[in-house]
């Protein structure tokens, strides 16, 4: 499989496949995983060749699906869950937080809980309702848990290989709307660190950070913008929790800018605290304010409005001139 050139929701798989050959126990539930494959497919062919003891198509019961989880990682085994939609997480929120998070500390370090919970989130597919969340920062807050998020198919799988050998519980989001794009996948290579964000692309006036399915839309920015005259650095953070500081503080330091890009609203979200963070360690280097890029603070629209609703390169490229203007 080295150097293949795969969709993200086929490097995936590969990374499920390749973790439940290496490893006896680990397992993958949720709905629909086993006969359909998954809503996206990204579970297509385990089942038929791992069994059903170790693909295991679960109730509709988010929050059974994830108690379940937690009791078979505290058993010795590693699941991997998939929750089919983002908006489906919520019942399950209680056993995430109150179980999953802290069930580590609760035992003073002497049990682990190795759950991995895959959830493909954000929007651009013209779904219905509840279809369509960004939710990372309700779980990047909670301590206990690990947020990431592959933009690219070599980081997917091997994000997805690192997170299930992880002993504690990662989070997993998964950009729906990237599924299908396509990158080399070197399943042979040495990966970078889990939670280490990388230089998308290299610049020297301004730094975009983006994760997940914003940075394909920063590098299109990163562009634009050098057809205008501009250079412009991508960070892809991939991390949500822990985040990568010192990537992000060396970029700034050397661009003076910073635009913090994500689909979730600004309000609050995983950019207010990259904003504040850069600001304290990066101030005396800052040309301009930290500037925020996301989703409004209101309900994900109909699918017929969401163009509206999610950033695209206009507002990205609007508050990269807003920032190169100081």
């Amino acid at each position: 499989m080295a150097g293949t050139r795969m969709p993200i929701a086929k490097a995936i798989n590969e990374a499920l496949r390749g973790a439940m050959e290496d490893d006896a126990k680990v397992l993958v539930m949720g709905e629909d995983v086993g006969k359909l494959g998954g809503v996206f497919r990204v579970t297509d062919g385990l089942q038929k060749d791992f069994g059903e003891d170790r693909v295991i198509d679960t109730p509709l019961a988010e929050s059974g699906i994830v108690g379940t989880a937690i009791g078979l990682a505290l058993s010795g085994y590693r699941p991997v869950v998939e929750i089919q939609f983002d908006g489906f997480v919520f019942p399950a929120y209680d056993q995430i937080v109150t179980q999953l998070a802290k069930m580590h500390a609760r035992a003073l370090g002497k049990v682990r809980v190795p759950v991995v919970i895959r959830i493909p989130y954000a929007g651009g597919i013209g779904a219905v309702e509840h279809h369509s969340e960004s939710p990372e920062t309700l779980f990047a807050h909670v301590a206990g848990l690990k947020c990431v998020s592959p933009s690219n198919a070599a980081d997917a799988y091997w994000m997805m290989r690192q997170s299930i050998e992880c002993d504690d519980p990662v989070i997993f989001f998964e950009p729906k709307r990237r599924y299908w794009d396509k990158a080399e996948v070197d399943t042979e290579s040495t990966p970078g660190p889990l939670h280490g964000a990388r230089i998308a692309r290299q610049g020297s006036d301004l730094t975009l950070a983006a994760y997940g399915p914003m940075v394909k839309t920063c590098l299109e920015a990163a562009n634009a913008a050098e057809e205008e005259g501009s250079s412009v650095e991508v960070v892809d953070m991939r991390s949500m929790s822990p985040i990568d500081f010192d990537t992000l503080q060396r970029s700034v330091e050397r661009t003076g800018r910073l635009v913090v890009v994500h689909e979730a609203p600004v309000f609050l979200g995983t950019g207010s605290e990259v904003a504040a963070r850069i600001t304290e360690r990066c101030f005396y280097h800052l040309e301009a304010p930290v500037l925020r890029v996301g989703g409004f603070h209101a309900p994900y629209p109909p699918a017929r409005l969401e163009d509206e609703y999610l950033p695209g390169l206009d507002r990205v490229l609007d508050a990269v001139d807003r920032a190169l203007a100081y």
